[in-house]
């Protein structure tokens, strides 16, 4: 199970059963991944994916700590720019209160700002990263250092996503976004999972503070 959250191995027939009564999820969209399906899955649902289109930067705030807040399996987060103190304190509160949550966190190259480093840090000091609870990896971090790669934001959970987008309001910032409904956070769970697998870990107080903080 560990190998295929992680993303190191695709899951036979076999298995789905026991992981969709654990995982609490219709096949089509637990393994829609592996299948192909993933494009029929969202092209069936439409723009009905979309929840909400946020428009104002509170909005968008609040929303991202509304998908960390409810997260109560896996959490995924990507990106080298978060600084906002509400949100990374909702992520340090649900790997501290939620030892079952699996989180994968994924940056894009060095982190562009020093509160990141220290969400980092103290996410190390509330989990062990080498520990294995019920022989699952409860905490994944890995930086992507390919520079062809672009960078991605979003955070996503079993059950709800989002990804923030270019301001409505101005040729600076990223203060809007979209609330995006269960079969596309699947899909993007799935997807961070993944490039954490491919990254560099980055899973020891050492590598944190080895990180250069890059700023634009």
């Amino acid at each position: 199970m560990s190998a295929w959250e992680s993303g190191r191995r695709r899951t036979g027939k076999r298995n789905r059963a026991g992981l969709c009564r654990l995982y609490r999820e219709r096949p089509e969209v637990l393994f829609a991944h592996q299948d192909g399906a993933a494009a029929s899955v969202l092209e069936s649902s439409g723009t009905a994916v979309v929840v909400r289109v946020l428009t104002r930067w509170t909005d968008l705030i609040e929303a991202m700590v509304g998908v960390v807040t409810d997260a109560r399996e896996q959490l995924v987060v990507t990106g080298s720019r978060s600084r906002e103190a509400a949100y990374l304190a909702a992520i340090e509160t649900a790997v501290a209160e939620r030892p079952d949550l699996v989180h994968y966190r994924v940056l894009y190259g060095a982190p562009r700002r020093p509160e990141l480093v220290d969400h980092l840090s103290r996410l190390l000091e509330l989990r062990d990263p080498a520990a294995r609870r019920n022989g699952v990896k409860t905490l994944h971090i890995g930086v992507v250092e390919r520079p062809e790669a672009p960078e991605r934001f979003f955070v996503a959970s079993e059950t709800a996503a989002v990804v923030p987008m270019p301001s409505f309001h101005g040729a600076e910032g990223f203060d809007c976004g979209v609330l995006l409904n269960r079969e596309a956070a699947v899909g993007l769970v799935h997807h961070g999972r993944e490039a954490c697998a491919s990254a560099r870990p980055v899973e020891t107080m050492e590598a944190v503070r080895a990180l250069r903080v890059r700023r634009e």
